[in-house]
């Protein structure tokens, strides 16, 4: 009887070891993302790509065309809203954080998408 018990308790250690796996697996998931980010030239992508860049972002890329960035990052170290406040901080307007005055006005001149007729270069 005793073998019995601990061979049922072995299998549900086993059980329980393999279910918290899985769900650790699950919360660890890479995500994909697609947003707007205001910006207008080379130097802006630089800027916008590298702020995005956070712990747990694996890949970016801001197109200046269609202002849209693409984003892949691991769900489990961060999520879609950090990575528009860390770009907002270096002045860019995303979809969901507008950066402070006094951000947007630490951009070069070339960079000031805000202004009546800003021109893509």
């Amino acid at each position: 009887m005793k073998n019995i018990l601990t061979g049922a308790a072995i299998v549900l250690l086993m059980i329980l070891s393999i279910t918290n796996g899985f769900a650790q697996k699950e919360s660890n998931k890479i995500t994909t993302a697609e947003f707007g980010v205001s910006g207008v030239c080379n130097m802006c992508k630089e800027r916008i790509e590298n702020a995005a860049l956070i712990k747990g972002v694996k890949l970016v890329e801001w197109d200046k065309n269609t202002k849209i960035l693409k984003v892949v990052y691991k769900s489990k170290k961060t999520d879609e809203l950090a990575i528009q406040k860390a770009i907002a901080e270096h002045g860019h307007d995303t979809e969901k954080v507008k950066a402070t005055q006094e951000a947007y006005e630490k951009l070069p001149m070339c960079c000031e998408y805000r202004r009546e007729g800003a021109e893509s270069h």
